[in-house]
């Protein structure tokens, strides 16, 4: 398996890279303005994933790769965000290194205490034990950002799904601002 990594796009190539979208009808319940989510065009791309994982998820003995291209806009007025996860192995951190844009990592911990960092180019953000995260971009380019993660750490995404973040990054009065919720 042959992969190489552009530190200054963070774009992976080779045959072990998979590519995923998300449209804006992908993410119908993740905004807080559902309708301003419907009323968009569906098919725009939202962000886009390249990742390379070694071993297949769940499985020991390998670290994951990923870099993601979140796209700028809002919905409503929250920021363009990715879904969000929990890791399912909880004991288990991630890495986020920022490569170009601007935004912020939106950290949530099992009693629903939400905080943010700031996401610039060349910042890195660890991602503790047990915490839930998405990414937000609250720029006006596309948000560059490298994850990586251990093959056993598992994503659970269905507990988000579920009950959402507690805090959500939005536009008040032209400044991005964590609203709790």
């Amino acid at each position: 398996m042959s992969v190489n990594f552009d530190a200054v796009t963070g774009h992976l190539s080779g045959d072990g890279v998979v590519e995923t979208v998300r449209k804006v009808k992908d993410l119908a319940g993740v905004f807080r303005d559902e309708a301003a989510r419907a009323a968009m065009d569906q098919e725009h791309v939202l962000y886009r994933v390249e990742a390379f994982e070694p071993v297949p998820e769940g499985t020991l003995g390998g670290v994951g790769l990923a870099t993601t291209y979140l796209m700028p806009g809002q919905v409503g007025d929250e920021y363009i965000l990715t879904r969000g996860h929990y890791h399912i192995n909880e004991d288990r951190p991630e890495l986020e290194v920022t490569i170009s844009g601007e935004g912020y990592l939106v950290l949530m911990d099992r009693d629903r205490n939400t905080h943010i960092e700031a996401m610039t180019p060349g910042s890195v953000h660890p991602v503790g034990l047990g915490i839930a995260h998405r990414v937000a971009n609250t720029g006006t380019e596309p948000l560059v950002f490298v994850s990586y993660w251990a093959s056993e750490t598992g994503h659970d995404y269905a507990t988000i799904r579920e009950h959402g973040f507690s805090g959500r990054v939005r536009n008040l009065e032209g400044v991005p601002v964590l609203v709790k919720e």
